[in-house]
């Protein structure tokens, strides 16, 4: 049966989405356009905006966009994928510019825009929490410091850019995204050891994956567009953990999903090989954060997907 269509606002709005192309950036579009909203789309790449169905405007660069455009609500998605070659100081660089250096472009544009947008939801990450010790169960919450390690000092510098716009009148919603699960990103490539019967423990199987369904997400940014639409006082920042209340280690993730794939789960993969192979970069395969949803929590959101079964379930 079909989810039920995702409501962000009983008007209809103009939204500006960067990222537009992406994993998590195609779902919030085709949500925007069922739910009756005109979207700008910013992207390079022209063939993959053609895959997107859908009236919506695509721009290359903001240069397209004169400070007479109305826009009511800004979602900002863009960002290079982190996972891939070694974390070279040109590697890190390049994930610096397609994060913080275009953050800061998008609130240089909204301090030109002769009517401001009311709301900017600007995509971050759990690797603000840096790494977890094996074997600490803490949960981490919105008030959880950073670490002095590259993934945590990203994450804190795109946030502190996307916050420069509450200077301009513009309300600020930083969204701390865990591993987003979908018919995309990085799921296949989590499921295909398991696929091919190669499923097992990563490393220690102990590191904690905080987790969420794009379904979720996309009702997440909805959820913070609604309670925008209410606050009162002047523009401000806040902070939002986007992940499932149901964190789970590694090997129960994997167990989960060779059970539902009907394949075994006892192959393990030792973690030296993946630090030799991806240096600093395979913390984010071998650590962990467990970090709870506290304010979602608090306000009453509605998880579509709590659990990790359900939500494999539907990917399947």
């Amino acid at each position: 049966m079909n989810a039920a269509p995702i409501s962000f606002d009983t008007c209809k709005r103009t939204v500006l989405v960067t990222g537009a192309t992406g994993f998590v950036g195609g779902h919030l579009v085709r949500a925007l356009l069922d739910d009756g909203h005109a979207v700008i789309g910013l992207s390079r790449d022209p063939q993959a905006a053609r895959r997107i169905a859908g009236a919506v405007r695509w721009v290359a660069t903001l240069d397209e966009l004169p400070p007479s455009t109305p826009v009511d609500v800004v979602v900002n998605l863009a960002g290079a994928r982190i996972l891939g070659p070694r974390w070279s100081a040109a590697r890190k660089a390049a994930l610096r510019r397609s994060r913080v250096a275009l953050t800061r472009r998008l609130v240089d544009w909204m301090a030109r825009a002769e009517r401001k947008p009311f709301l900017l939801l600007n995509a971050s990450a759990i690797g603000y929490y840096g790494v977890q010790r094996l074997g600490d169960a803490t949960e981490l919450d919105e008030s959880a410091p950073p670490q002095p390690v590259f993934m945590s000092d990203l994450c804190r510098e795109w946030e502190e850019a996307a916050v420069a716009a509450v200077a301009h009148g513009v309300r600020v919603e930083c969204m701390r995204f865990g591993l987003v699960l979908g018919r995309g990103g990085a799921l296949p490539m989590l499921l295909l050891p398991i696929r091919l019967g190669l499923g097992g423990r990563l490393g220690s199987g102990r590191q904690w994956m905080s987790w969420i369904h794009v379904e979720d997400v996309v009702g997440a940014m909805a959820h913070r567009w609604r309670l925008a639409l209410e606050a009162s006082g002047p523009p401000r920042a806040g902070i939002t953990n986007v992940t499932a209340p149901e964190c789970v280690t590694q090997l129960a993730f994997s167990r989960c999903a060779a059970r539902l794939w009907r394949r075994p789960a006892i192959v393990p993969t030792p973690g030296w090989p993946v630090r030799l192979l991806l240096g600093e970069q395979a913390d984010l395969l071998l650590e962990g954060q467990r970090v709870a949803p506290r304010r979602l929590q608090r306000e009453g959101f509605v998880f579509r997907y709590p659990r990790l079964e359900g939500a494999l379930a539907s990917l399947r």
